[in-house]
């Protein structure tokens, strides 16, 4: 998967009594790791956790198949490689859990490996192996990507197959994503959450990814277990895009209190200056 971020992947980490649970960081679409974690990791790494990233869901280029991108695979197969990292996380560290933070598609291939991958076990919540999951304008409820799916709507009217039109515009994960997606409405079907963990939906109204932005909110059927945020909401004046939300310290600050609800003691809010 090529070399983590910075603070993330020493399998020789164990776990402290402040910081019980491994954080493992998931990307999202057309994206890898290094790209997306450069902030955030050493920053969770700083404060005490041990912190995991992977790469997925890697399909080789149209036109040149020795290069790889990542995170536009099968969000299902994306899952199942989810699984076997963090697998590989509590075999290493001795943890019996750990939280997840997904960005974009990383989300919801997050909540995909709960529900269908093992993650979380609707039995017994005592058995499953994620706490929390944390989200960063995750396509949990499907995105128009900023208009293309008109654009591919309007082609496929023009008589253009629609299988071939939706890989060629979205890749595989990214037609997977797209409002109404069979992948999505088995995903959101019956309960949108996995019974003992915690969710934490953060979101902008800057996205210009996930839209409307307001999409990626989770709806718990009134159990509790959601917390829906906008980054707006403590701090009016930012403006993080989608991507921006990986490096945003408002974002960071969100995480960090989902992670530890003791951290605003130590560490009141200040609000980033904005550009």
């Amino acid at each position: 998967m090529g070399t983590p971020p910075d603070g993330a992947n020493d399998f020789s980490c164990k776990p402290s009594e402040a910081h019980p649970r491994p954080v493992i960081l998931v990307h999202g679409t057309d994206t890898d790791m290094q790209e997306s974690w450069p902030k955030l990791s050493p920053e969770l790494a700083g404060q005490g956790y041990c912190v995991f990233a992977l790469n997925y869901g890697a399909m080789p280029v149209m036109w040149d198949h020795s290069r790889l991108v990542w995170g536009i695979d099968d969000i299902e197969q994306s899952a199942h490689e989810l699984g076997q990292f963090v697998d590989l996380v509590l075999s290493s560290t001795g943890a019996s859990q750990v939280d997840l933070v997904g960005h974009s598609q990383g989300g919801t291939v997050s909540r995909q490996y709960l529900k269908f991958n093992g993650g979380a076990d609707a039995s017994d919540a005592s058995r499953s192996k994620v706490n929390q999951v944390i989200t960063l304008g995750a396509t949990n409820h499907g995105t128009s990507f900023n208009g293309l799916q008109q654009l591919y709507l309007l082609a496929a009217s023009f008589g253009l197959p629609r299988d071939l039109t939706s890989q060629l515009v979205f890749g595989i994960a990214g037609t997977q994503q797209l409002i109404g997606s069979p992948l999505l409405k088995k995903l959101n079907a019956g309960s949108e959450v996995m019974p003992g963990v915690e969710y934490t939906v953060i979101a902008t109204r800057k996205d210009e990814v996930v839209t409307p932005p307001e999409r990626t909110f989770l709806n718990d059927g009134g159990t509790g277990q959601v917390k829906n945020e906008w980054v707006q909401d403590i701090c009016p004046g930012n403006t993080a895009s989608h991507m921006g939300m990986t490096r945003d310290p408002d974002v960071f600050y969100l995480i960090s209190r989902a992670l530890d609800p003791t951290y605003p003691d130590s560490h009141p809010l200040a609000c980033a200056p904005q550009s």
